[in-house]
């Protein structure tokens, strides 16, 4: 058995779960989200949620556990939600925001200006002495970390300085650098 599949899921209060057919919809007072699965079985009994394998088939043992944890991070999304944080680590390296439109200033001839899904609340602080953070939230995990993967994307942060745009909290692994 898959350790991390066999675990049932606790539907907190307030949170509905709805089995169809392939169908998982999960409603919450965040939002509601969808999931299409296949080769398992899900059950909600009692205030859990049950996934189980129709076999011992490589291709449903994989996604035993994977159908768990999307149902989980679901349920965790519409009950609680979601929130990363992006750092800008750089002179001259600015974040803004008017709405759901992000500006960011990372060293290159133009401004980035990125169009944030609605799904997402946007949040940009910056305070004097201390590097710009974007601060994303949604119920969302996978748009989510999508999102926050592609801000990362426009400028990683680089081995000598560590310049760039990075999670609050990575730690970068450093090179040493010429030596002279």
């Amino acid at each position: 058995m898959s350790r991390i599949g066999k675990n049932p899921i606790v539907v907190p209060a307030g949170v509905t779960v709805e089995v169809t057919e392939a169908l998982v919809t999960v409603k919450g007072k965040k939002g509601q989200l969808t999931q299409e699965f296949s080769d398992v079985t899900v059950k909600v009994e009692e205030g859990q949620v049950l996934v189980e394998r129709q076999s011992d088939h490589k291709d449903h043992r994989a996604k035993h556990g994977l159908y768990r944890s999307l149902i989980n991070n679901m349920i965790i999304g519409v009950s609680e939600g979601f929130s990363k944080e992006l750092e800008l680590v750089g002179v001259g390296y600015r974040a803004s925001n008017q709405g759901q439109k992000l500006d960011l200033a990372l060293g290159y001839s133009h401004n980035i200006v990125l169009e944030v899904a609605p799904e997402v609340v946007l949040e940009t602080i910056s305070e004097k002495g201390k590097n710009p953070i974007v601060k994303l939230t949604s119920f969302d995990k996978q748009l989510l970390g999508q999102i926050a993967a592609k801000i990362r994307g426009f400028r990683k942060p680089e081995p000598y300085k560590g310049k760039g745009v990075k999670f609050v909290g990575e730690v970068l692994r450093r090179k040493a650098g010429k030596s002279a």
